[in-house]
């Protein structure tokens, strides 16, 4: 894991002040003695006689360490909550926390990498703490493993000072689990901070002859994520020797992207709040810093955020040559939700002339595609919600492009949804692979001759890839494998982005600071 590049904390921000309580004078909590009893001790100048040694306080005495959460830290500390005991998602949660405890920008961006950070870290951190604990982690209450998780970050990953790491989160335990449990977190992370993130590493590691086994323990990634990471670099044509890159590159924290829609938005208020030209799809940029809800462009959805990898993929089906028909073209987003490559095609498809139909099955998921698609005029788009499945006969021969964005494991998203590396399986990916083929089917079946088809998926696991683009074309003798990543390149603003050998295209976070996205680009022939 590499440490994070912000997050910097000393413990004295606003956020940690009034941690540190005193008894006190003349409540005999300090001396054990009554009041009566000191009096008779003291001498005429009021001094006391043969008084017995006081404790000597420090940062570490029990009447010194800090009894509350600090703000920030709750904040983190209520995403690795929410994650583990509610199955949440830490993007989804961390917004909502941020607001409720009135954080301003700078303890917002310190949460931020505090919940990201101890999620992402989580394997190699559990590796560390169980060898700091008498009992195995699993024995602990599951509030108690995530303070420590969120200790341990800030003791090995962050810019915090060790005093400060550990006051504050043993504070953090005492206010929110208990006073015992933060005497359990005190003794821990003294022990976690007995040495730095590289030592600890190589104590894990020493011996260990698995080369995966230590990657995944250096890296913070299951093992079979990294197996599979290594067969799609093989596969997409890259060197394999270049996995420990793309694992170094899941673990930092990505930059948020924007997107303004086409003759819709425009990126002047990012670019005065601080935000950079996109150096790789068109009116894209780059927000370091800040909360982008901020931005009155992004509240009324003329600009998004997105990925620069998912606004490549919808442009290239949307510029990619195809053959002409009469009339404007029909464009199909199979599976539309939550909204976001819909919302940038529907913008471009008004730009042409075309038409969007957007296919969502679930309810919940479809209102979020209206909401996404509402600054588009309602007159080039509207929402089906059925299951996709069923669009190649309903549908059948109806449309001029479809994407086919495929439910996956989002194995290629890990920068942005840390959490999702422990929570998928290897069984996930075989229990998707039969949806994504009927999905794959029925956008070839919606597709009139001489349509493209644009299959894609936030996976670069081969499974959920090209083996369900092989499989799919074997069974239609009427479809053609067209060039992606020749169609990525003329998207792009550079061209030339190396996304694959084959006529399939591969986008990595360690060569194209994107998530892992492919993309299959099929032409239906007659």
């Amino acid at each position: 894991m590499t440490p994070a590049a912000d997050g910097r904390d000393d413990g004295n921000s606003r956020h940690d002040r009034g941690g540190h309580h005193r008894k006190g004078p003349g409540s005999g909590r300090e001396t054990g003695e009554t009041g009566g009893s000191q009096r008779d001790r003291r001498d005429s100048r009021g001094r006391q006689r043969n008084r017995p040694q006081s404790r000597t306080h420090t940062k570490n005495a029990p009447s010194q360490r800090t009894r509350k959460a600090d703000p920030a830290r709750l904040a983190a500390y209520e995403v690795l909550r929410a994650v583990a005991g509610e199955d949440a998602y830490a993007n989804l949660v961390l917004p909502g926390r941020i607001r409720n405890h009135h954080l301003d920008r700078r303890a917002a961006g310190f949460a931020t990498e505090l919940a990201y950070g101890a999620l992402r870290g989580q394997g190699t951190y559990d590796a560390i703490l169980a060898r700091c604990v008498d009992r195995p982690l699993a024995n602990l209450e599951p509030a108690i493993v995530d303070a420590l998780r969120l200790g341990a970050h800030q003791l090995l990953a962050m810019r915090v000072p060790s005093h400060a790491a550990l006051d504050q989160t043993v504070g953090l335990a005492r206010a929110v689990i208990g006073a015992g449990p933060g005497s359990l977190v005190n003794a821990v992370l003294r022990r976690v901070a007995a040495s730095d993130l590289p030592g600890w590493l190589d104590q894990l590691t020493s011996d260990v002859t698995d080369p995966v086994r230590e990657l995944s323990l250096r890296h913070s990634h299951p093992e079979w994520v990294v197996r599979a990471f290594r067969q799609a670099l093989a596969i997409h044509g890259r060197d394999t020797g270049e996995i420990e890159a793309l694992l170094q590159a899941d673990n930092a924290a990505p930059v948020v992207n924007l997107v303004a829609l086409p003759g819709l938005g425009d990126l002047s208020e990012a670019f005065e709040a601080g935000a950079t030209a996109g150096e790789l799809a068109p009116g894209s940029a780059l927000f370091a810093s800040g909360d982008v809800g901020r931005l009155e462009s992004v509240r009324t959805g003329t600009t998004r955020v997105q990925d620069a990898g998912s606004q490549l993929v919808a442009r290239a089906l949307a510029q990619a040559p195809g053959q002409s028909t009469a009339g404007p073209e029909a464009w199909l987003d199979l599976c539309a939700g939550p909204g976001g490559k819909a919302a940038l095609l529907a913008a471009l498809a008004a730009r042409s002339g075309a038409t969007l139909l957007a296919n969502e099955p679930a309810a919940h998921r479809a209102t979020l595609v209206r909401q996404a698609l509402a600054p588009v005029p309602p007159s080039v788009w509207r929402i089906r919600e059925q299951d996709g499945r069923s669009a190649g006969e309903e549908l059948s021969g109806s449309f001029d492009r479809v994407l086919v964005d495929v439910p996956c494991t989002g194995l290629g998203a890990l920068r942005r949804r840390p959490e999702a590396r422990w929570r998928r399986q290897p069984a996930d990916v075989a229990d998707l692979g039969p949806l994504q083929r009927e999905l794959l089917q029925s956008a070839l079946d919606a597709a009139k001759p001489g349509g493209l088809v644009a299959y894609v998926t936030c996976s670069p696991h081969p499974a959920e890839t090209t083996v369900v683009v092989t499989d799919v074309l074997a069974k239609n003798q009427n479809a053609e494998l067209l060039d992606a990543p020749a169609a990525l390149d003329a998207a792009s603003l550079s061209g030339g982005l190396q996304t694959g050998q084959a006529s399939t295209a591969q986008l990595w976070p360690h060569i194209h600071s994107t998530d892992a996205m492919f993309m299959a680009l099929i032409r239906k022939n007659s």
